[in-house]
């Protein structure tokens, strides 16, 4: 099972993707973490990736899918993947679709939370108070990554949508009011 979780900044995806771990035995792959992880240990990956972040660069879409080939590989005790900030483009989604392709694999399921762009601002504001990330108190930036995540990310929504496997779900309510309407997309496939 390959799930993208997928939703603008503050739509709650952490959040929901800490819980479908718990309940469908699924290993969740965030690339930030994964970029982290690899420095920290200061492999070959986070060595490399170490250099372009180092002049303030992106990680190159090569580099990173060879990190996330190598962590699937890692993982293969788990009934499935949650994908969690990855893709981000156009490219990294052709990229993903061609690994997954080499093993006959491909993204089962790409669940987008919907979430009223003031009530994102709302959600990362509130989360501000105590993340100690400059960038989730203030408003203007807050509105700037979404206007971002909507130019150069959703059209990724429509790239699995052709395939069938695309579904908005709504991001508003309860944590687990949410939590159920994704889980009756998942359940089926379980």
């Amino acid at each position: 099972m390959h799930l993208i979780l997928f939703g603008p900044p503050g739509s709650g995806k952490g959040t929901q993707a800490d819980k479908l771990v718990s309940r469908y035995g699924l290993a969740h792959i965030s690339t930030g973490d994964l970029f982290r992880s690899e420095i920290r240990q200061k492999t070959e990956f986070g060595n490399k990736a170490m250099e372009y972040i180092s002049r303030g660069e992106l990680v190159p879409d090569a580099l990173t899918i060879e990190m996330l080939r190598a962590r699937v590989a890692a993982l293969s005790d788990v009934r499935g993947f949650i994908y969690d900030g990855f893709p981000r483009t156009l490219a990294q989604a052709k990229a993903l679709d061609e690994m997954l392709a080499v093993k006959g694999d491909a993204i089962h399921l790409l669940l987008a939370l919907d979430v009223p762009e003031d009530e994102i601002v709302r959600r990362i504001l509130h989360r501000g108070l105590s993340s100690g990330r400059p960038d989730d108190t203030d408003e203007a930036i807050i509105r700037n990554r979404i206007t971002v995540y909507h130019q150069e990310t959703s059209v990724l929504f429509d790239h699995y949508a052709v395939h069938g496997v695309a579904h908005r779900v709504n991001g508003l309510g309860s944590i687990d009011e949410i939590f159920d309407r994704l889980c009756r997309h998942l359940d089926p496939l379980f």
